[in-house]
């Protein structure tokens, strides 16, 4: 029975590419703005602001899980982690993921019932709260604009929505000043929320799918699927798994039936070819098995012995 072994490393996109010293920076940045607006928050009785730190809560912890993986990002593959870190990466978003939704959840539930009985919230204090808001957030944007990799524009979407989320703020504010219409402010915190939770649920699935180790892509898992059976000599394929280990490095394994007994030639002949077609997908993992005429898949009568 034979085996070909693949591991050429495709490129990973999580936070951890950032370089670190920019990561630690915009972590603490943040975290410290956070503990401000929960404050600011409560003290000028403003739900929007409540909503607002709930999001900038989630950013800190995404960027604080970062910077963490980022340190564990440099260590190699070891017999307890045998795919490497890359997965803990999924365990931060599912963390993150929680503490958002339990923030969300708290929010509202401080917010809907101020639509039947607003109160109005100290206008001067969101002002202040929101130009410092609208400072720290667009100081890190601008920061991390340098940063050219995928995470590194992530990061820096999520700091310029943070921005827009404070101008609304400031706008509503100075609204307040000249009117008293104290419902435009918890109706602005459930806008941020359902707009957050929207987001949240949506990665929520993405990584618990992740998880379960679905297909992460079935337009590509198709395609390797064409590529693998289009090979020549190759009759059959089983045993097809195709799943990620953080949504950007994909692993694959696949048992190949051949039509004939091959010499060592065009044995080899066969695994160049497969490693040419498959290049092009960047796995980071591949497992492809080899099965002869002859030969029973050691898998199905593994299965079989089971039952």
């Amino acid at each position: 029975m034979s085996h070909h072994h693949n591991h050429s490393h495709g490129h990973s996109h999580d936070h951890s590419h950032l370089p670190s010293k920019r990561l630690g920076w915009a972590f603490v940045l943040n975290f410290v703005f956070t503990i401000i607006e929960f404050i600011g928050g409560i003290l000028t009785n403003s739900t929007a602001i409540l909503a607002d730190a709930v999001h900038d809560l989630g950013d800190s912890i995404s960027l604080g899980l970062a910077w963490i993986l980022n340190k564990l990002g440099n260590k190699q593959a070891n017999h307890r982690f045998t795919y490497g870190y890359k997965r803990l990466s999924l365990v931060g978003a599912f963390i993150n993921a929680v503490v958002l939704i339990a923030g969300s959840v708290w929010v509202l539930f401080e917010a809907i019932p101020r639509l039947w009985n607003p109160t109005m919230p100290v206008a001067e204090g969101m002002i202040g709260l929101a130009i410092l808001g609208v400072a720290v957030n667009g100081f890190a944007a601008y920061k991390l604009s340098a940063g050219k990799t995928l995470n590194e524009r992530v990061i820096n979407w999520h700091l310029l929505e943070d921005v827009l989320g404070w101008v609304a703020v400031l706008i509503v504010a100075i609204v307040l000043l000249f009117v008293d219409w104290p419902i435009l402010d918890p109706l602005l915190s459930i806008a941020f929320t359902l707009f957050i939770l929207v987001n949240v649920l949506r990665n929520l699935w993405a990584t618990i799918k992740l998880f379960v180790q679905a297909n992460p892509d079935h337009a590509l898992y198709r395609n390797v699927e064409q590529v693998l059976a289009d090979l020549p000599d190759v009759t059959d394929i089983h045993h097809l798994h195709f799943w990620s280990l953080d949504g950007e490095s994909h692993v694959l394994t696949a048992h190949l039936v051949v039509a004939r007994d091959l010499t060592a030639a065009e044995y080899s002949e066969l695994k160049a070819l497969i490693d040419h077609r498959l290049a092009a997908y960047k796995l980071s993992h591949t497992t492809i098995e080899l099965e002869f005429p002859s030969e029973n898949c050691r898998d199905e009568l593994v299965d079989h012995n089971a039952h």
